[in-house]
């Protein structure tokens, strides 16, 4: 059980994440919008707004794994605090864009600074037990999918006021936040514990490489790649797939939105340590992107737009997948490699937040002109499908072949 210092620290761990997410979530309704307000066509306001979101995945790929070897190096509190006052920053410049330039610039701070989430990782790691840290991380993503819940909501809500609103006020959450750090969160990473920089391991490549050097789970580098491949192309392609095949309204996107924040929430936050209990890490992990293989493969075959918000409820044990393979990864790795070691999961989600749209985008244009009952609509969720269930057999052959991770 965690002393109470610990469980002040984890708590504001736990609010930075909500509070960033939420951040995150007061944009996605009203960013589209702001870019085409500073656009004169469809087709740059599409370009423009696909140029943003690869920017701040490609700084991510390329700035977490330093930050988060920053972090080994000079302890969590620094890097941490840094990554928030920059994401604020960032706000305040999308806020005040009124040029297409300086939206892109602030996309680039925004994700060279974002390490929030791998150095928040790092941060649990350190004042968590072994044994509790998949509970610990599970209350990660719990925070995670409330900060998505109420985000788009309170976003497109304030957007109806003035399209700079949402961004004003998500700079205002983070800088409070830092304040709030600043005065409140202490070290987590004792001086004995830190690691000197290896700029070898401190750029992706290298991040990569030591994660797929880890004892005992090396292979488990391409589970988490495959099932962040298939998780992104899905959150890419869900609006544009709902709206060509079943019409839905943004309101509707909004409340399936709104489901999949609450399983999360729900999930992670409630239900975490009896699956954790229950199934293992490992178990767990599988059993997760099982179930997200045959509910994706039923959301790309289902002609009923109502089944999808039952099918999201269905496949909540596929939000408990990634935080028991990160817990996992986590444990093979130092102390004193933390934060190496979560930059470099999050490096892989950065690329892959990279290439889903690409593929997603791809593979819905193939099919846009075919009827609206034709099975072969569904093809994004038999790719993504097809993505989990590789990851669950690569994970089976790892349990197969590594008694310790069983």
């Amino acid at each position: 059980m965690l002393k109470q210092p610990r469980q002040a620290s984890l708590n504001f761990i736990l609010m930075t994440i909500f509070l960033d997410v939420l951040g995150i979530g007061l944009m996605i309704p009203v960013l589209p919008a702001l870019i085409g307000s500073l656009t004169d066509s469809d087709h740059m306001q599409a370009y423009w707004f696909g140029a943003l979101a690869a920017t701040y995945g490609i700084m991510q790929f390329f700035c977490t794994p330093l930050l988060g070897a920053l972090s080994d190096r000079y302890g969590r509190r620094p890097v941490l605090l840094i990554s928030i006052f920059g994401l604020g920053i960032s706000h305040i410049m999308t806020a005040a864009s009124n040029s297409l330039p300086i939206l892109l610039l602030s996309r680039v701070l925004s994700g060279a600074t974002g390490a929030t989430f791998s150095v928040a990782n790092a941060y649990v790691a350190d004042i968590t037990s072994p044994d509790e840290r998949g509970k610990a991380f599970g209350k990660i993503g719990a925070a995670f999918g409330i900060g998505f819940i109420f985000g788009p909501v309170i976003g497109g809500s304030l957007g109806a006021i003035n399209l700079h609103l949402p961004f004003f006020v998500a700079a205002a959450l983070s800088l409070c936040n830092w304040l709030y750090g600043y005065f409140v969160l202490p070290e987590s990473l004792n001086l004995e514990k830190r690691n000197p920089i290896q700029w070898q391991k401190a750029n992706p490549f290298g991040a990569l490489l030591h994660l797929g050097q880890l004892k005992g789970v090396g292979i488990l580098v391409f589970v988490f790649a495959c099932s962040a491949l298939a998780q992104f192309i899905l959150q890419n392609t869900w609006v544009l797939y709902t709206e060509l095949r079943f019409n839905w309204t943004p309101q509707q996107n909004g409340i399936a939105l709104f489901v999949v924040g609450f399983t999360s929430a729900l999930t992670q936050g409630v239900l975490m340590s009896r699956l954790l209990t229950y199934f293992g890490e490992m178990r767990l992990a599988i059993v997760g992107m099982a179930s997200s293989a045959i509910i994706n493969l039923a959301y790309g075959l289902t002609t009923q737009s109502y089944v999808l918000y039952g099918l999201i409820l269905l496949n909540f044990l596929s939000f408990a997948a990634n935080p028991a393979l990160n817990t996992v990864i986590s444990k093979a790795s130092s102390e004193r490699e933390q934060g190496l070691t979560q930059g470099a999961l999050n490096a892989i989600n950065s690329i892959m937040i990279v290439i889903a749209p690409i593929i997603g985008a791809s593979l819905l244009a193939s099919v846009s002109d075919l009827a609206k009952d034709d099975w072969r609509m569904g093809i994004t969720f038999f790719v993504t499908a097809t993505l989990q269930l590789f990851a669950v057999l690569i994970a089976l052959w790892h349990v197969k072949n590594n008694t310790k991770t069983r």
